[in-house]
């Protein structure tokens, strides 16, 4: 892969990643209710699923999606029912936005916060058809397949968390403004956001091969 095109592949990775979506909405919530440390499990964990998302669309999985209405239906349902369970999640759980946030080995969810990232990653149809589509683009018939495919799943999730970074950063702020006053309506706001995007999910069209 030649300089240009990886730097190409870059440009059109970064600005996929800093696109609003459901991985950037969970680490705004995240962020804005329980710190910004917490909030980057789940981007830590959303970036490795956008990895592997990446792996099995060179693996096919994509082209699957697109030849069986079957696969396509079952993960777009799966994906829009836990985006649904995320806001209701959302919706119902009390206000936290005390300034000092616990440690996360209090509670113990640093793995429910990591694979809440996960989730929401690998279970988005349109991540893995997106994938399907760019990915062939940039590689090269004429180098080693496995070696390409590797470099560009990995600068995607590296501009993934470049992108998580910056809203993180930036919800630090909106979590000092919120307080316990305005907390409850950020809540039932953002939980309303998830389950506005897994019904939009469900409209997802199958494009046919």
């Amino acid at each position: 892969m030649t300089p240009a095109a990886w730097s190409l592949f870059c440009a059109l990775s970064l600005v996929t990643a800093f696109t609003p979506g459901p991985a950037v909405l969970l680490a705004v919530s995240n962020a804005a209710t329980l710190g910004a440390r917490r909030a980057l499990l789940s981007s830590a964990g959303n970036a490795a699923g956008v990895f592997v998302v990446a792996i099995t669309a060179l693996l096919g999985l994509g082209a699957l999606l697109q030849a069986s209405a079957t696969a396509f239906t079952v993960l777009k349902v799966g994906g829009a029912v836990y985006l649904v369970h995320l806001g209701i999640r959302q919706w119902r759980s009390p206000a936290r936005f005390a300034l000092k946030a616990p440690s996360i080995s209090a509670d113990g969810d640093a793995w429910r916060l990591f694979g809440q990232g996960v989730l929401v990653a690998a279970t988005n149809p349109k991540s893995i058809l997106f994938f399907t589509a760019l990915l062939p683009q940039f590689m090269q018939p004429q180098s080693p397949f496995w070696r390409q495919g590797l470099l560009l799943a990995a600068t995607f999730a590296a501009c993934t968390v470049l992108s998580h970074l910056c809203y993180v950063a930036a919800a630090r702020h909106l979590r000092r403004w919120l307080g316990e006053a305005r907390g409850r309506w950020w809540q039932r706001a953002s939980g309303a956001l998830f389950i506005g995007l897994g019904l939009g999910l469900l409209g997802l069209r199958r494009q046919a091969a």
